[in-house]
């Protein structure tokens, strides 16, 4: 007798790469925390941002194969926890007091990790409730944790891009503690959605792809540092649009 059919249904081994994508930024993130503790700073903020990359492209794969899941949703926010939470959160401190007993900077990475697990936890709601995440087409509701992690490194980049300049533990943690404000405030944030273009802006888009790659491998820290102060002048552009949309009442 021949076996009944599997009634389950079978997946391409294609429909897997988005999860075998989320899980190579789970281990970029772990090890940039292990290259922090060996003192190789340069390298773990590399691996933070390659876990950003990785995340850009991990839910556009999904989407593209047809493979989204549950699983591979709830995968995809607990490893952003340790690649945007934890591993930021842990190379900062480690480095800014050189791996010595400092109160304030741990209790800033503390707040910073807490933060991000917030920020994801509300992103997650918005996923399945629109009305309660408070978030639309165009913006997010607080910074994501990708671009979280990204500000949180901003010390970092800019000590490599000067080295003469010495940033004190206690500057660095209330650093920390501002972007754990903003990942969890109700500020809109620009939402960078994928867009159509035209086929003749193509080309331009390609090259300015390729400047910034270009970019990063030759002047890294500048770039970094100037991507950082471009999307927050970015958020103070798009705040200050929103109060003046909103006047305060004369009291």
């Amino acid at each position: 007798m021949e076996a009944p059919p599997d009634p389950r249904p079978r997946l391409s081994v294609a429909q897997l790469l988005p999860n075998a994508i989320t899980l190579a930024a789970l281990c970029a993130g772990l090890t940039a925390i292990r290259f922090a503790f060996e003192g190789a700073f340069d390298i773990a903020a590399g691996l933070i941002l390659l876990a950003a990359v990785l995340d850009g492209l991990d839910g556009r794969l999904a989407r593209r194969l047809r493979s989204e899941s549950a699983m591979g949703a709830e995968l995809d926010s607990l490893c952003d926890f340790v690649d945007f939470g934890v591993a930021p959160a842990l190379v900062i401190h480690i480095w800014a007091t050189g791996g010595e007993s400092d109160g304030l900077s741990w209790i800033a990475a503390l707040v910073y990790a807490v933060a991000c697990a917030l920020r994801l936890a509300r992103f997650n709601i918005g996923s399945r409730v629109p009305s309660l995440g408070g978030q639309s087409a165009k913006t997010f509701t607080g910074v994501p944790s990708p671009a979280g992690a990204m500000l949180a490194l901003l010390p970092l980049f800019v000590a490599n891009l000067a080295p003469t300049v010495v940033l004190h533990p206690a500057l660095t943690a209330l650093w920390l503690m501002l972007v754990a404000g903003l990942m969890v405030s109700r500020l809109p944030t620009p939402a960078f959605r994928p867009v159509r273009i035209r086929p003749e802006q193509a080309r331009m888009l390609l090259l300015g792809a390729v400047a910034l790659g270009a970019a990063l491998l030759t002047y890294p820290w500048l770039t970094l540092v100037l991507l950082d102060l471009g999307y927050l002048l970015l958020l103070l552009s798009g705040w200050a649009r929103l109060g003046r949309h909103f006047p305060r009442k004369d009291r």
